[in-house]
C-alpha cells in the first residue's frame, strides 16, 4: 500500500473519528459499581498520535518536501 494522498487522507480521518467515538466515550460515566472494560484513554492516545503523523505526512506531501530531523536524516 502506497500512502498517497488519498490514503493519507483516509487514515486521518479514520483516526480523528477514533478520538471523537473515544472522547465521547470517556465523557460518560459509568453505572455506580461498575468499572469500564475498555481502555478508552490509551486508545485515544494512540490514535492522537496517528493523527500528528498523518498530520506530519500530509504537510509533506502537499510542500514536495519530506521532514528531515535536526541531525539531517
Amino acid at each position: 500500500m502506497q500512502l498517497d494522498l488519498t490514503n493519507t487522507s483516509i487514515i486521518l480521518a479514520v483516526a480523528l473519528a477514533v478520538v471523537a467515538a473515544m472522547l465521547v466515550m470517556d465523557r460518560r460515566r459509568p453505572p455506580p459499581g461498575e468499572v469500564r472494560l475498555f481502555p478508552v484513554i490509551p486508545v485515544m492516545m494512540v490514535a492522537a498520535l496517528v493523527v500528528i503523523l498523518m498530520l506530519a505526512h500530509l504537510v509533506s506531501l502537499i510542500t514536495g518536501h519530506p521532514f528531515q530531523g535536526r541531525s539531517g536524516f
